[in-house]
């Protein structure tokens, strides 16, 4: 199949991937646009699984201070190099999940860093909830793992919906910066701090 220079360069504007990548998605997706993207995303997604297990060893502290001056955040996000911490890609990458963090208070980066005490409390809350709706117990399991699962993706920065974009989560904006700057990018810490707490 045939595709403009006009829709690849559309694609690649939007992406950030590379000319023959985006013209192999247009292709493959027999030159419909979003149908291209979807396909770049789910090769990108492959690709950032083979760059996970690279050394992550520069990076970059960004920072946020809300206007009111009730709420600040520091987050530290990691790269390969220090080509890639300084490149406007990245620090807006960086910009973004600051704001993320300061909208929306999470707990730890992932699952893992949660605290397996407040885990266990949740659970236990969640439990007494569908008893006391009178739930059988197999339909009641399924509820509380559902709820639990809830609690994660809100507490959680990566499983969290994009503040700027509901339909991405974040994991999904450090995926793309994977695709788009070739190297593993992670977010290895962050704190927030707000007036009074």
């Amino acid at each position: 199949m045939n595709v403009s220079a006009k829709d690849v360069k559309e694609l690649r504007d939007r992406t950030g991937v590379g000319m023959m990548e985006c013209k192999q998605a247009l292709v493959e997706a027999g030159g419909d646009l979003d149908k291209a993207l979807e396909y770049l995303r789910k090769s990108g997604a492959a690709r950032v699984l083979k760059k996970a297990g690279r050394e992550i060893k520069d990076g970059a502290i960004g920072s946020y201070v809300h206007h009111n001056g009730r709420v600040a955040c520091l987050v530290e996000l990691g790269c390969e190099t220090d080509f890639v911490a300084r490149s406007d890609d990245f620090r807006a990458l960086l910009k973004n999940l600051c704001q993320q963090v300061a909208a929306t208070a999470p707990l730890a980066v992932d699952a893992s860093g949660l605290d397996p005490a407040l885990l266990a409390k949740e659970r236990e809350i969640y439990v007494e909830q569908v008893q006391a709706e009178g739930k059988p117990e197999g339909v009641a399991a399924k509820i509380v793992e559902g709820k639990l699962a809830k609690f994660r993706r809100e507490v959680c920065l990566l499983e969290q919906p994009f503040i700027k974009d509901d339909q991405k989560q974040v994991k999904d904006l450090l995926q793309d910066a994977v695709q788009k700057l070739g190297e593993n990018i992670t977010v290895r810490r962050f704190v927030r701090y707000q007036f009074g707490e």
